[in-house]
């Protein structure tokens, strides 16, 4: 048996790091940027362990563009580097300056806040750059030093002199990329993935007031001053106990300009058992359900990864707005997306826990608040209990469901309200409700007079989440308030005798199904009260599911087509027409417009039949 050492070609793995390692090719310019911080950040905890000697001075990162030269300078006042250290962090791939640097300080040093894991991130300039220049001076007493590559495995490097602690990054632009030499798409790429990096960030110049220069009236002078990127102190690493309400908003402002305020927020601190920080907002939701996703932003150490983040967070969390940030979440070497491991479903199964507590807690201390705001936070929590169980059992405290009688209760309050009159004969709550209030108003109406409470369940979201509820909730149907449910419920009430004799209900019955020769109708006579509706359509809630579900996904739930749509014409015998049909000799037509009027109160009366009724409505005038 042999053993050997898998050796790796330099040569043969240059090109890949260059143009396979990120995802995007815009991402050199923040590991560059990302690169300088961790220079900035360290510099700065040395200083204070008294390994840096003499003033620090202003610590900053500069960007600029020089067209004419055709260059792109990343500039930083950090730690620098000697000859011998940029031999073994630039000539040599993969060795991470910051691990290093964790290691050989980790007793001092916060490791969350160094930016670089890899030590790939500097070939990433080779990207977009022909031409890499390096000048480099060290805190240490030591010449500074000057590198240059064009992208093969050859380089340069000697002592130079440089007057200033730092290092400068120059990119020599290609043809193909002269993009980059364009100032607003720097600032563009500077705003997303370096808004809120903890260093500041200059790009350019901007015109401000001065505040110790005025004008002859008073008012201060206009002098340019840097133009400063980012904000280092962004809400998400501060302590909630630190932040007021406007800084939220303002933070939120910052994140989605020119958008409605949010309904309200959560602040997400945890340090054990993984480091995750962050601030998530409740938009208003719109109820159909267009809503735009890839709104929450993650970052790793307040460098931007990624706006994807359904393996961080379940898909309906994706609905929120604003920003996750975590070291412990596994990132794919060119941090550009998640790595699958188990502490991201802990951190996400920590998020979902949060938002559920969230939102009790909300209800429990100002329920009226909570309430206003239901209207735009139902899809959002409907949408969560359908998708994660864990957060059902929690928002099935502070679920709402809204009645036509403008009442808003939980599930447990409703069950208390209604039963034991909205009973079937097996003793099973029935909950009416209605998908369009203004459609089944006759139907609504007709429960209302018999003090039953109906839902209004008219969300896109809502036929699935009726579904859903009816396979938790086993001793418990939902019943739409036109189905035949509603007069079954009626009938176990009270219970009406007919004014038809036997033989007058049967010649009724064949007038109506002469009349209509409908096969899809079924004709049911019943004893309900006189100020009931002469005639109405009800349907089988089962079918009338089965023929939607039907129309919405055709073969996929097991049907060949669309089903056809079946339903019931529910003759009230001990309403006055019924008695004038059987003495009429136009009892026929009767017949008719009553169906036209069943039919068009379901909204199923179109095309020409509809304008048949409306040329013999305008005939009868």
């Amino acid at each position: 048996m042999e053993k050997g050492t898998i050796s790796v070609s330099t040569e043969n793995i240059f090109p890949i790091i260059k143009k396979f390692l990120y995802s995007e090719q815009e991402i050199f310019l923040r590991e560059l940027v990302s690169n300088a911080v961790d220079a900035t950040t360290k510099v700065r905890k040395l200083a204070g362990m008294g390994e840096v000697s003499g003033e620090l001075g202003e610590l900053f990162i500069e960007v600029s563009i020089d067209k004419e030269a055709k260059t792109l300078t990343i500039s930083d006042r950090g730690l620098g580097m000697t000859v011998d250290e940029v031999k073994r962090y630039i000539n040599t791939i993969a060795l991470s300056s910051a691990e290093e640097f964790v290691k050989k300080f980790e007793n001092s040093t916060d490791k969350a806040n160094i930016i670089g894991h890899f030590g790939l991130g500097f070939y990433s300039a080779f990207m977009v750059a022909d031409r890499v220049e390096i000048f480099t001076k060290s805190y240490k007493d030591e010449p500074a030093a000057h590198w240059t590559c064009d992208g093969s495995t050859e380089f340069t490097l000697g002592e130079t002199t440089k007057d200033v602690r730092g290092t400068d990054i120059v990119l020599h632009i290609t043809q193909e990329s002269e993009e980059y030499l364009n100032e607003s798409k720097i600032k563009e790429m500077l705003d997303k993935y370096c808004k809120f990096l903890p260093v500041q960030i200059r790009f350019g110049t901007e015109e401000v007031d001065s505040l110790l220069v005025k004008d002859e009236e008073g008012n201060p002078v206009k002098e340019t001053a840097p133009r400063v990127i980012n904000n280092t102190e962004p809400a998400w690493i501060k302590s909630p106990s630190e932040l007021k309400d406007e800084d939220y908003l303002s933070f939120y402002n910052e994140l989605y300009p020119y958008s409605e305020p949010p309904l309200f927020w959560i602040h997400i601190n945890t340090d054990f058992p993984f480091n995750l920080k962050g601030v998530l907002f409740f938009p208003k939701f719109k109820n159909n359900f267009e809503l735009n996703r890839n709104k929450i932003h993650l970052y790793s150490n307040q460098v931007f990864v990624t706006d994807s983040v359904e393996q961080i967070v379940p898909e309906f969390l994706t609905l929120l707005q604003g920003v996750i940030d975590s070291p412990d979440i596994p990132l794919n070497v060119s941090r550009s997306y998640l790595q699958g491991d188990p502490n991201v479903k802990k951190i996400s199964q920590h998020i979902v826990k949060k938002v559920g507590d969230k939102l009790f807690e909300i209800f429990r201390n100002n329920r009226e608040d909570f309430q206003q705001k239901w209207e735009s936070l139902s899809v959002f929590v409907k949408y969560g209990m359908l998708s994660d169980d864990k957060f059902y059992d929690t928002a099935n405290k502070f679920c709402l469901y809204q009645t036509t009688a403008a009442g808003q209760y939980t599930f447990e309050e409703l069950k208390e309200k209604i039963s034991p009159l909205q009973t079937d004969k097996n003793k099973n709550l029935v909950v009416l409700y209605t998908t369009d209030k203004d459609a089944q108003d006759s139907y609504i109406q007709n429960a209302q007079k018999y003090n039953y409470e109906v839902l209004i369940m008219d969300a896109v979201i809502d036929n699935h989440f009726i579904n859903s509820l009816e396979q938790k909730l086993s001793d418990t149907s939902f019943k739409r308030v036109d189905a035949d449910t509603l007069n079954k419920l009626i009938e176990k009430e009270e219970t009406l005798e007919s004014v038809l004799s036997k033989d007058e209900e049967e010649k009724l019955k064949a007038i109506f199904t002469e009349t209509i020769d409908n096969k899809s109708a079924s004709i049911e006579l019943k004893a309900l009260s006189p100020d009931d509706l002469p005639v109405q359509i009800t349907k089988n809630e089962f079918m009338r599911r089965m023929a939607e579900m039907s129309k919405m996904g055709g073969s996929q739930y097991g049907f060949m087509g669309e089903m056809p749509e079946n339903y019931a014409l529910v003759v009230n015998t001990n309403h006055p027409i019924a008695s004038k049909i059987l003495q009429d000799s136009n009892g026929k037509e009767t017949v008719k417009k009553l169906y036209d009027l069943a039919l068009l109160s379901q909204g199923m009366l179109k095309g020409k039949a509809l304008t048949d009724f409306i040329q013999r409505t305008y005939a009868g005038i």
